[in-house]
């Protein structure tokens, strides 16, 4: 897959550093500025797999940018430009050790926790006699350990995140005020569309100036998880599977494969034809989304292209 982006290995002026993430690369520039790129790399279960998915990157990227643009009037970010598809520059934050994972409904991680017998998730309360995909009375946070790369994230609770001094009281407080707006608009946005905003995760960094804003992606179908609307009641009441727009498919495509990341699985192997239907499906996930047809961008040489833009704009 010559037309995908992988790995990079740019070197900007100013460059201090690189921080390779699952899925976004992160090059400083000057200790002031961020150059994120989002790759085509797939991570599930979090594993990175060997193939990218063609225009993945370009997807999540003008994702993301939409929604900080659409939610930057409650929540600030960190966003400041978009020389390229696949790159967002920003200024330069500190990230907080902890993803704020908020649930609407009780699905996947959440869902395979209830059926395991557990009514407690991060220390939250899930109330007794649900099924998998209904509605929680109201949405729940449950926090998550950011993980290097390779390790898997871990649930943890706001009581452990105060206790283990990850972040202070204070600015937790901001982050949970943060993270239910985010939602709330999320889910204005994705009932616009006929879609349901299932649960998400928001990342959140500081400033130099101690301004705590919004980071990394936000509203895509790799941090997010959604349900068509229409039709959802009656598949709830039927005990059926819901329509979803997510990478649940890849999850569960990998689960028939006999793969969940776990010690001493083998992960299958991604055929040509297998790659290019994740990315179709990527390319629907846009759409429905954003209600906009998704336009490709030239990737004969996306290497060089991003490096260009990227250049032009440091200019």
């Amino acid at each position: 897959m010559s037309n995908t982006i992988t790995k990079t290995n740019f070197n900007f002026p100013g460059q201090k550093s690189v921080y390779k993430g699952k899925v976004r690369e992160v090059y400083n520039i000057n200790d002031e500025q961020l150059v994120m790129i989002a790759t085509d790399r797939l991570s599930a279960f979090d594993v990175v797999m060997p193939k990218g998915i063609p225009y993945k990157g370009q997807i999540l990227n003008q994702i993301a940018t939409k929604m900080m643009k659409a939610t930057e009037n409650i929540v600030p970010n960190w966003l400041t430009a978009t020389p390229d598809p696949n790159v967002a520059v920003g200024h330069l934050c500190t990230p907080f050790k902890v993803e704020m994972v908020i649930r609407g409904y009780m699905s996947g991680h959440a869902a395979r926790e209830y059926k395991a017998g557990k009514r407690l998730l991060c220390g939250v309360p899930m109330p007794e006699g649900m099924k998998e995909n209904d509605k929680f009375p109201q949405p729940i946070i449950t926090p998550a350990t950011k993980a290097e790369m390779g390790d898997h994230d871990e649930d943890i609770s706001r009581e452990d995140i105060l206790k283990r001094g990850i972040v202070s009281e204070e600015d937790y407080n901001v982050l949970e005020d943060y993270t239910k707006k985010l939602f709330q608009r999320g889910t204005e946005i994705a009932a616009e569309r006929g879609l349901i905003l299932v649960d998400t995760k928001y990342e959140f960094g500081k400033t130099k100036d101690g301004k705590i804003v919004l980071i990394d992606e936000i509203h895509t179908p790799d941090s997010s998880r959604y349900f068509y609307a229409d039709g959802y009641q009656e598949r709830q009441d039927k005990g059926e599977a819901q329509k979803q727009l997510s990478k649940e498919f890849v999850r569960q495509w990998l689960i028939s494969n006999g793969f969940q990341g776990l010690e001493g699985q083998v992960l299958p192997e991604m055929s040509d034809d297998y790659i290019e239907s994740v990315s179709e499906r990527y390319i629907e996930l846009y759409e429905n989304i954003t209600g906009e047809t998704f336009v490709k961008a030239d990737v004969s040489n996306i290497h060089k292209r991003i490096e260009e833009n990227v250049l032009n704009y440091l200019k």
